[in-house]
């Protein structure tokens, strides 16, 4: 399985990313050094929605099209995610 994610980070900005391994991909954008440099700089940050597909090709797919989004329509995703 692979994820596309959103995480908010420590000064408020959201991050998009994908993975097959949520659990793991959080922990590196937290506490290592290798990973993604937004995030390094702007820790803590928080899962704040995922979505789960059978292909990396889809999940890729889906985080194109959301790092597309406005900050509103990424937003207004988080919320009906924990709608759901």
């Amino acid at each position: 399985m692979h994820y596309t994610y959103i995480l908010r980070c420590a000064d408020d900005t959201l991050y998009v990313g994908c993975t097959n391994d949520l659990k793991k991909r959080l922990h590196e954008h937290n506490n290592r050094k290798s990973g993604a440099h937004y995030t390094k700089i702007r820790r803590p940050v928080t899962l704040v929605w995922n979505e789960a597909y059978k292909t990396l090709a889809k999940a890729r797919a889906r985080e194109a099209e959301i790092k597309k989004m406005s900050r509103t329509e990424k937003t207004a995703l988080i919320i009906q995610g924990k709608n759901k």
